[in-house]
């Protein structure tokens, strides 16, 4: 167990939360350093013009980045520039300025709410998140830098002119690397795939999840699915909210969709808010998570 910050109890800051809007519009209304844990699993890529919000992230005297509303040139990726390592990064792909204008602001929100011992989970596939590492060390620095989780499943489309796609990635970074949380004995444990390499209590308690995990999708006819198109599994989601909060902590999602979770957060004793622009979205949490509140616009600005 990682516990180098201030543990954390529960608080009378609100309700769980689940709020309709552009999450641009939410984010600034919620304080510095309220969520021990923030999930991101934005769109892969949709290729769509999104407004831009012009940000930068900045070094404070203690050495910590923040963004900022400004443009700068600060020092990232080994040493260069961050506004070089976009740059020619952008040149590798031309899809990538749109995207990343979409996403980057969207970050360093995250990144500004995030607690001193809090961890940003950034859910992507194959087509950025290659991509996103190099700049997320750009903007946040590689020494924050835990994990990268992959997300092996089993169902999909079949292809025969290359290896199927079959996996995402799960980019893993923590605010303060000498404070950040994390218990391992929470997680749920998983069977060795060599169970007689080991010992009977070793092969009864299970082995703790490596940073690849081999889980299915959501069931098409099982009890969690929703029916909203880009379900994660509460399973991957468990996982996450076990290992990087406690009890009572909370927990942010800005791109909520079916509101996987808030349900894990609920189960398991968290506190969170939900943010999504789709109404569809909002009505299966509204569904899915009794108890919560329900904004249909942006908060005032908030404690949480």
């Amino acid at each position: 167990m990682q516990e180098n910050g201030p543990v954390h109890s529960g608080d009378d800051r609100g309700p769980d939360r689940v709020v309709l809007g552009d999450n641009l519009d939410v984010l600034p209304t919620l304080a510095d350093g309220s969520f021990t844990l923030v999930y991101l699993d934005p769109p892969f890529n949709t290729g769509r013009y999104q407004r831009r919000h012009a940000t930068s992230a900045v070094r404070d005297a203690t050495g910590s980045r923040h963004p900022a509303r400004r443009r700068e040139t600060v020092t990232g990726f080994r040493g260069s520039t961050y506004e070089r390592v976009r740059g020619d990064l952008m040149r590798f792909d031309d899809r990538f300025e749109d995207y990343w204008s979409f996403l980057e602001p969207r970050l360093l929100e995250a990144w500004r709410l995030l607690a001193d011992d809090g961890t940003l989970y950034l859910h992507l596939d194959y087509r950025e998140s290659h991509y996103a590492k190099v700049l997320l060390d750009a903007l946040f620095g590689r020494d924050s830098f835990l994990n990268e989780i992959v997300w092996a499943y089993d169902f999909g489309a079949k292809s025969r002119s290359r290896w199927p796609t079959k996996h995402d990635t799960i980019l893993v970074y923590v605010k303060d690397p000498a404070r950040y949380w994390f218990d391992s004995e929470a997680v749920d444990r998983e069977p060795y795939m060599a169970p007689g390499l080991v010992t009977p209590a070793k092969r009864e308690r299970g082995k703790l999840p490596t940073d690849v995990w081999w889980h299915t999708i959501v069931s098409p006819t099982g009890k969690e699915k929703t029916g909203y198109p880009t379900q994660k599994p509460e399973g991957v989601l468990r996982r996450i909210v076990q290992a990087s909060s406690r009890e009572g902590d909370w927990v942010l999602d800005f791109f909520a969709g079916s509101g996987t979770t808030g349900a894990v957060a609920q189960a398991l004793g968290r506190r969170f808010v939900l943010v999504d622009d789709n109404p569809v979205a909002v009505d299966v949490m509204r569904r899915r998570l009794p108890g919560a509140s329900f904004d249909v616009e942006p908060p005032a600005v908030s404690a949480v």
